[in-house]
């Protein structure tokens, strides 16, 4: 049997791409869904399964998050012990839920940044959405605190599912994050955020 030592070298260097670690600076936003916090935050390093991040919100080991990274997207994660017990720096791990499908993309986005030095451009929304379920209540200008559930969030806006109806264009608070009613629809309303984005953090007790 011939042994084709081209494609074993193809594939080799194949599955050393798809296992790459790499030091990286991309800009990235962390969501925390349990408590509506976000933050902006650093990628120290990555991986097509794993980041690094520097960030001033740093989660307990476990947490479910949301990280959008410059050029890579959107994913679902959960925090990890952080490495080098650096959590006094603000910097912890993160271990990516994505299909295979996914990973592949990302270390052929990995591979092209070593190489060139620049990312691809993709096609992924700008705002994707979370998908995400939770318990929460924003509070009215009457002073009305409604319980609600968040069926989505995004980085510009959350729809929330509950049988009241605040009008169109009323501002209310989901936590310190200051909203406007853009839209009713079947299972509650929809908010778009007017609180600044790197102002949320802060404005989080």
């Amino acid at each position: 049997m011939t042994v084709d030592r081209e494609a074993m070298l193809a594939k080799a260097q194949q599955d050393r791409r798809r296992l790459l670690r790499v030091p990286v600076n991309l800009p990235g936003r962390l969501f925390c869904p349990d408590n509506l916090r976000e933050a902006d935050c650093t990628v120290l390093e990555m991986s097509p399964g794993t980041a690094h991040l520097e960030c001033e919100i740093v989660p307990q080991p476990d947490t479910t998050v949301v990280v959008y990274i410059e050029g890579f997207g959107r994913f679902d994660a959960v925090v990890v012990r952080s490495l080098k017990n650096d959590e006094a720096d603000g910097k912890f791990g993160v271990r990516f839920h994505c299909s295979p499908l996914k990973r592949e993309r990302v270390a052929e986005q990995l591979a092209h940044y070593v190489e060139s030095g620049t990312l691809e451009d993709t096609n992924l929304r700008r705002h994707d959405r979370m998908n995400t379920r939770g318990f929460a209540s924003f509070t009215r200008v009457s002073g009305e605190i409604v319980n609600c559930e968040v069926l989505d969030l995004s980085l510009s806006g959350v729809s929330l599912g509950t049988p009241a109806r605040p009008q169109i264009g009323e501002i209310v608070l989901i936590g310190q994050v200051a909203g406007r009613v853009m839209r009713i629809h079947e299972n509650g309303i929809g908010i778009e955020f007017i609180t600044p984005p790197q102002d949320r953090a802060a404005a989080e007790p």
